[in-house]
């Protein structure tokens, strides 16, 4: 059997396996896709999942610093 079945000519997911939404801005922190990106991404077309791969770079900045965890324990 070929190797060539396996290769697919689509868009990956961006999806690195943290998957926190941030409150505010609802993001995932991880991969920085809306929760509808998420949910509609196995039904986009390659070029609308190229849109959302395009868009991601310039939403970092949209993610506020976390307050809290072990750093601000620390703090105290």
């Amino acid at each position: 059997m070929s190797d060539d079945v396996w290769k697919r000519a689509e868009v990956d997911s961006p999806c690195i396996k943290i998957c926190v939404v941030h409150a505010e801005t609802r993001l995932c922190t991880g991969c920085l896709r809306s929760i509808d990106e998420i949910a509609a991404w196995s039904q986009m077309s390659p070029d609308a999942r190229s849109a959302v791969m395009d868009a991601l770079p310039d939403r970092a900045n949209l993610i506020t610093k976390r307050r809290g965890g072990r750093a601000a324990r620390l703090k105290r």
